[in-house]
Parts: C-alpha cells; structure tokens; sequence
C-alpha cells in the first residue's frame, strides 16, 4: 500500500481512484492508513464476500490474497497482479495512463 501511496500522483492523474479492500475491520484498516500515512480509502469486507466474488479469498485460511485490479469505468476488469507483483503499482499506472489516452 506504501508504494501505491508514492505514486498516488501518478494514478490520480490518470483519472484514477485509488482504494483497498480488507478483511480486517474498519478500526483496523484507520490505524493501519494512519500508521503508513495512507491518504487512499480503505474498505472493509468483515463478511468476506467481496474477496469471495473476486476470487481472492483463500477458502482454507480465510485470508484475502493481496491483488491489485485495474477496472475501467464500464466495470470491466481491465488489469490484475497478484501476489508479489501486487505491491508494486507499475503495471496498474502504466494501464491506467493506457486507459485515459483510450478515451481522449
């Protein structure tokens, strides 16, 4: 979350909103935007059911695995890392910045 924060400036230019999605609570999620100094909404799905749908929640454990998704304004999920690759948010600025010349 710290690396998208850094470039933050970089998506949002991009006519892009950033945010994430947790399973922990929604205490948990401030102190933990606080504690890395996030400025990015952080949702929480204390149910589980969003992870579920997007086909990120580990049904043995019971975790969310970390993924980034890129999705355009019609809905359709456009780009996805996963795992390692999903802390790193140069693959999600370099779609973005695709996806806004595509529309101009």
């Amino acid at each position: 979350m710290k690396a998208y924060q850094a470039d933050i400036a970089k998506l949002e230019s991009n006519d892009t909103i950033v945010f994430g999605v947790s399973i922990d609570s929604t205490e948990a999620n401030l102190k933990f935007a606080q504690d890395a100094g996030l400025t990015m909404p952080l949702l929480s799905d204390t149910t589980k059911e969003t992870t579920k749908q997007y086909g990120v929640l580990n049904p043995l454990l019971r975790f969310a695995n970390r993924t980034t998704f890129v999705v355009d304004k019609s809905g359709v999920i456009r780009h996805v890392d996963a795992g390692g690759r999903a802390v790193d948010p140069t693959g999600a600025v370099q779609v973005c910045s695709r996806l806004k010349h595509e529309s101009e």
